[in-house]
């Protein structure tokens, strides 16, 4: 069957590539079309406070983005020239700088910017150049939390990482390949499925920048094996074959060699779709894609390619570059009584150091190994001023009294530096926002005439039936202030009331202060009161404020909602702990169904999965050895791959290991196993090793460069347990993998090492002073180094010179004396 379709596939070669460049037009096509989504609190689950929060600003509330300007070496007049001159800007709103300590430190001048632009993202970005530009001359930093222009940024680096990449996977291939065109081959087929991975994310919708950032190199390091395999197949096969034969028996044979190798990377990538945090979903979707893609891309276009350019292939084959390594398994299997032992020790301490990693939840708590310009502002002003974080609590709207009684009871908590709302707002010293007051006080306030004032609010009561009883005695009614301007502004918009001129500009300019603030403070039916805190965002002292906060809150509204980084960050901590269990057990289950098919045995699963869980120990032993904090997400992501992808190591050594096993001893299978082995290990590991470096240390977005990270350093710690660690346990477990064996298995063929005198029953396959493959009856004198098929059977003589025993073996690798 499998070959009937190779040979479907190589004969409609040209319809392949019409079809996958029609493929890769659409995809083009499609590539700008891929929105990329910035907030990873958007993948929070629906039922969390912090998107409860998101999505209730974002219907009822609007808010302006800021950013930071510190100019150093300055004078406190300096920098009042440059705040005034930045409010001329256009697009800016208002700049705030006062002289005072909270301001003006150490020769620094701080300047608190508000721009008035809302959604286009872009003219913000186009702002901030143009404040950059305004301050050039002087030794100044800026920075914004609120504007983002990660996209940008993380585009130009993963650019730049991707050539770097590419640099590697070209010197890699010459090093590692048997012919010089079969790179541009490779190159090719990686080219075509990365494309039509990035056009096709477009059923998506929307991706993650996360996502967004590292597939394209992930799918390179992952899928390399696909296309390395069926070039070795298709070398293998040339061998007294011509090209066509060669294609088609190759692609026959390794499309299931391949179909199986990708499975347990699948099966790791799949296992993410399962977390609460859908960002989960988002790059489980992605990468599974790309996968299939890249095996879509070898198996269809591949072949094609390889025919076509099968001369060129023959003409530039080189030898091998990739040295022995018989000495190292040599000596590798000399410490087999050691390492293992070391292994061990290193493992639970490594099962301890991990478990008391400290994770990180907010991308303020760690830092990239790469500074980018804004991070530089944000440490630099952090270092000078202290700066504050924002939290955001939200009520029903309109209960005033309870509002001002929560703003004055959280205001003062310690850690609080600010509390803010409609209820404390002061357009006086003597009046606030939401204050009550008759018409002598209106009339105070804005200076109008006690009459005017009177017929105001008699106009105000005439439209507000819970309002009638004014006109019984108007003196006495008192009106909000707010509610009382915002009705004054509307009939004045109107024509209803005409007032003086310059009351008619003091009318106006409060409308524009007082609509501002209501519209960032109370929406349609929520209120928002906002509080600065200042520490650090997961610190224990401010998780325990949040909550007393929340417990201040529930004193007057039944459902606060709290949104902070904090309450963000606590969010992502809860979702962390159910989608690392979910995850590490599903790959776990998934990998060792695999395997458990892959090789028949009930042993040598574990044995792999024990080799790779170790080192996933390892990798993740580093953030707390090193004093560091792990970002939450490059465990749940890296660990998941690590055993996905890396296990394929172990698996090749693995079936060479036990195919050779049939026909030598343990020892000098493991050897020759491991020297076979190291050129597809080396080539794929390295790869994928360099590539996630190359994310750690060229990204300066902490998130993608800390899954880079731990990515590059596991794949790392996974290539020397499966050379060094892994080819010593199946020496030393070699007759528990004898009896693990499931019964298919154990009918297979075993090994004969017999000399001197034998007498021989069945079908041997090997050397007897010359190679045999065929049924043989009779008496043999010298030796015997074959595989034994079931049922065969060697008996040698008892009338040996050193034989006083008889042994018989049979097939399945009894013995009896």
């Amino acid at each position: 069957m499998m070959e009937r379709a190779a040979t479907f596939i190589v004969d409609k070669r040209k319809a392949v590539y019409i079809v996958f460049a029609l493929a890769l037009f659409f995809s083009v096509l499609s590539i700008p079309k891929v929105r990329v989504n910035n907030d990873i609190t958007s993948y929070l689950p629906t039922d969390t406070e912090t998107r409860q929060s998101i999505e209730i600003m974002k219907q009822e509330f609007v808010t302006y983005d800021t950013a930071k300007l510190m100019i150093t070496n300055t004078t406190a007049e300096i920098a009042g020239q440059i705040a005034e001159r930045l409010r001329q800007v256009e697009g800016i709103k208002s700049v705030i700088f006062e002289t005072n300590s909270d301001y003006f430190r150490k020769s620094s001048a701080l300047l608190e910017i508000t721009l008035d632009t809302m959604d286009d993202n872009e003219e913000k970005l186009e702002i901030l150049d143009r404040i950059r530009e305004m301050v050039s001359d002087y030794d100044c930093y800026i920075y914004s939390a609120t504007i983002d222009d990660s996209t940008r940024r993380i585009a130009q680096e993963m650019n730049m990482i991707l050539v770097y990449a590419m640099i590697v996977i070209i010197a890699v291939l010459l090093f590692t390949s048997q012919s010089f065109m079969e790179v541009p081959v490779f190159l090719i087929v990686f080219g075509v499925s990365a494309v039509l991975n990035m056009g096709t994310n477009v059923i998506f919708g929307e991706i993650s920048y996360i996502t967004n950032s590292i597939a394209v190199v992930l799918q390179l390091a992952l899928a390399i094996d696909y296309a390395i395999i069926l070039s070795h197949r298709f070398a293998e096969e040339k061998e007294g074959k011509s090209a066509y034969d060669a294609i088609v028996a190759a692609l026959s044979k390794a499309i299931i060699e391949i179909s199986s190798s990708s499975l347990t990377t699948i099966a790791g990538l799949a296992a993410l779709m399962v977390m609460q945090l859908k960002i989960g979903m988002d790059m489980g979707l992605v990468l599974c894609k790309g996968i299939l893609c890249s095996l879509l891309t070898v198996f269809l276009l591949m072949p094609g390619l390889l025919l076509m350019f099968s001369k060129w292939i023959d003409k530039t084959s080189h030898r091998s570059f990739v040295p022995n390594i018989d000495w190292f398994g040599r000596w590798m299997l000399r410490a087999r009584y050691v390492i293992p032992v070391i292994f061990a020790v290193i493992t639970a301490a490594c099962i301890y150091f991990s478990s008391q990693c400290d994770y990180a939840f907010d991308t303020n708590s760690i830092q990239a190994r790469k500074r980018n310009e804004d991070s530089l502002a944000q440490q630099k002003i952090q270092e000078t001023f202290d700066t504050d974080n924002t939290l955001a609590l939200i009520v029903p709207k309109g209960e005033y009294e309870k509002e001002a009684k929560v703003l004055e009871v959280v205001g003062q908590k310690s850690g609080v530096t600010s509390a803010q709302g409609l209820a404390n707002t002061k357009i006086n010293d003597s009046y606030g926002l939401t204050d009550a007051i008759t018409p002598r006080q209106f009339a105070e306030l804005t200076g109008i005439d006690i009459e005017v004032s009177r017929l105001l609010f008699q106009a105000y009561g005439a439209s507000h039936e819970q309002y009638q009883a004014i006109f019984q005695n108007v003196d006495e009614y008192r009106v909000r202030i707010l509610e009382l301007f915002l009705f004054v502004h509307e009939q004045m918009d109107l024509g209803v009331i005409s007032l003086e001129p310059d009351m008619t500009e003091t009318v106006n300019n409060l409308y524009d202060t007082l609509s501002d603030a209501r519209a960032q403070l109370e929406g349609e039916n929520y209120a928002r009161l906002i509080f600065t805190y200042s520490g650090d965002i997961e610190s224990e002292e401010n998780v325990q404020l949040m909550e007393e906060i929340r417990k201040e809150a529930k004193r007057y509204y039944s459902n606060p909602i709290l949104a902070s980084n904090t309450i963000s960050s606590q969010d992502l901590k809860g979702s962390f702990t159910g989608d690392n269990n979910k995850i590490n057990l599903l790959t776990l289950l998934a990998v060792i169904v695999i395997l458990l098919f892959t090789f028949q045995s009930s042993v040598v699963p574990f044995i792999l999965v024990l080799t790779i869980q170790g080192s996933i120990w390892m990798n993740f032993s580093f953030p707390y050895l090193t004093g560091t904090k792990l970002y939450f997400l490059g465990y749940l992501v890296v660990s998941s791959i690590q055993m996905g992808a890396t296990i394929d190591y172990a698996i090749v050594f693995a079936n060479r290991y036990l195919e050779l096993k049939k026909t030598m001893d343990p020892q000098k299978a493991a050897v020759q196993a491991l020297n076979e082995a190291f050129p597809t290990v080396f080539t794929s590991g390295s790869i994928m090793t360099v590539a996630g470096f190359l994310i750690g240390f060229k990204s300066s977005d902490p998130t993608i460069g800390s899954l880079g990270l731990c990515l590059g350093r596991g794949t790392l710690i996974s290539i020397i347990l499966v050379m060094l660690v892994l080819p010593q346990l199946m020496v030393l477990c070699d007759k528990l993998i004898e009896k693990g064996a499931f019964a298919r298995m154990k009918d297979k063929p075993s090994r004969a090492d017999e000399s001197g005198i034998m007498y021989v029953n069945g079908r041997v396959h090997g050397y007897i002073n010359g190679y045999v493959d065929g049924s043989v009856h009779g008496m043999i004198r010298g030796e015997i180094h074959a595989r034994v098929d079931s049922g065969a059977k060697i008996q040698t003589s008892p009338k040996l010179p050193d034989g006083q025993h008889e042994v018989l073996k049979t097939g399945k690798g009894e013995v009896k004396s």
